[in-house]
Parts: C-alpha cells; sequence; structure tokens
C-alpha cells in the first residue's frame, strides 16, 4: 500500500501493519486513506478470511501524528480519520489485533471494533482526548461503557491517563495479555485459527453479534465526529495542542 502502512496476505490473513517506527506508528492523514484503502480491499477479497491490525518496531500507534494531524485537521465525514474508522467498524470479516507498546487515542478505540485482540503485558493505553480540550472519538463513548461499565469508562475517558494491560483487560478492551515475547506467536495462531474456520460462519456469526448495535455505532461516530471537529476549533483545544507542541520543542 505505502512505505507507513504495510499489508500482506498468508494462509487467509491479511496482515495491516502501520510502520512508521521511528514516530511510534503515530498516523499522518496519508495512512489513514492507506488504512481505509487495506480494509477496503480486505472486504473486497474472497482470499482474505481475517484481518489482523498490528505496529512496526514495539509500538501500536501513538494516535495522531500531531504535526500533519493540524495541517490536515477532520472537517467533516468525508475526513480520512472517519472514513477509517467507518471502514473499520463496518468491517464484516473478524478483525484481530496485536498491540505492542504504545496504543494512544485512535490506538486505543480502534480495539473497540476489533474481534480478538492480544496485547503483550507491558502494553500502555491512553484515551487523552479531554487533555487535548478533544472529546471521545472512535464511537468510545458507546461501545466502552457497554464493555467496561460506566464507572470505569469514566474514569478512562474523562481523565485520559495511560494505562496498563491488565486495566484494558479488565476494560475489555483487549481479550489477552501475553509476554512480549510471545505476542506475534499468539496473535498469529489465533488468525490462523479463525482463518481455518468456516468463511460465511464467520461473517453471518460477526453480523449476529455486531448488528444490533451497528446503527447505535454508525450514529455515535457521527455525533463524536461533529463534537470532534467543533473541539478542534475551541479556544481550549487550541490552547492545549500549543503546550503540547512546544514541550515537543524542548
Amino acid at each position: 500500500m505505502s512505505d507507513t502502512l504495510l499489508t500482506q496476505l498468508d494462509a487467509g490473513v491479511f496482515s495491516v501493519t502501520f510502520n512508521r517506527p521511528e514516530k511510534k506508528n503515530a498516523f499522518t492523514h496519508a495512512m489513514y486513506e492507506a488504512a481505509t484503502a487495506a480494509l477496503q480491499e480486505a472486504e473486497r477479497r474472497d482470499d482474505v478470511r481475517v484481518v489482523l491490525l498490528s505496529g512496526a518496531g514495539g509500538a501500536f500507534t501513538a494516535g495522531n501524528d500531531i504535526g500533519d494531524f493540524l495541517e490536515h485537521p477532520p472537517t467533516g465525514e468525508d475526513s480520512a480519520v472517519f472514513q477509517y474508522l467507518r471502514a473499520l467498524a463496518g468491517l464484516s470479516k473478524p478483525v484481530l489485533a496485536a498491540v505492542e507498546g504504545a496504543a494512544v487515542g485512535i490506538g486505543t478505540t480502534m480495539l473497540l471494533h476489533c474481534d480478538y485482540v492480544v496485547a503483550g503485558e507491558k502494553a500502555r493505553f491512553s484515551m487523552p482526548f479531554v487533555n487535548l480540550g478533544l472529546c471521545a472519538e472512535g464511537a468510545s463513548s458507546l461501545l466502552l461503557p457497554r464493555a467496561a461499565g460506566f464507572a470505569l469508562a469514566s474514569e478512562l475517558l474523562l481523565f485520559g491517563d495511560p494505562f496498563d494491560a491488565a486495566t484494558a483487560l479488565r476494560a475489555g478492551i483487549i481479550n489477552k495479555a501475553v509476554p512480549e515475547a510471545q505476542l506475534k506467536e499468539v496473535a498469529t495462531e489465533r488468525a490462523r485459527a479463525l482463518a481455518q474456520r468456516p468463511a460465511q460462519a464467520l461473517k453471518v456469526t460477526k453480523a449476529l453479534i455486531r448488528g444490533p448495535l451497528r446503527e447505535q455505532v454508525d450514529a455515535a461516530l457521527k455525533r463524536e465526529g461533529a463534537e470532534f471537529v467543533q473541539r478542534l476549533a475551541s479556544d481550549e483545544a487550541k490552547e492545549a495542542f500549543m503546550s503540547f507542541m512546544s514541550r515537543g520543542r524542548k
């Protein structure tokens, strides 16, 4: 697809690797476009049975590349980041994720749309939207309370503090935490095991699990997206981003 997003098909497993290790795989506008195209390709191809998301170089993704994000801010539903989230939420085939190191912002919220997530025991998650003057995204305002309960979901989204794999497991964001040395092996084994199941049965079962919430997810993505765009233009967000960028220059 591109140098910053790699794809490979092996035994029905379509691997999508975020590949900016020097930036902890922080997403750019171009990466979102490439990731969306990769998911659309996976949906289209009959030889793709499951999708496996991962990051290169010891990190899943540090979220948005702030500099690129400010140059290409989301302005509406057709923005690249929102197209990626809709493509992920709408994928009919099982999606797995292998999470190592940092999973920041959308790096955490995208996991709520995955069907099986294995993380390294040292993985660190965070959803620091409020701290940047923003709001929840990725339908996390809907899905996280259902998975984690209102108390824990509120804590994670309102404070925006980093949390560990044990907390992610308790919150229902991941299925399993394993030693980092075993992460690739376990994720690949789980992906191949699903790829060997009957394909149509998998798709029907996923649709039965997620279908009842699909309209609510679409509505949440739209509602959060509109609020996110407004928040991004707010004085609070501008001040928070200026502070973030100035810290990065020191």
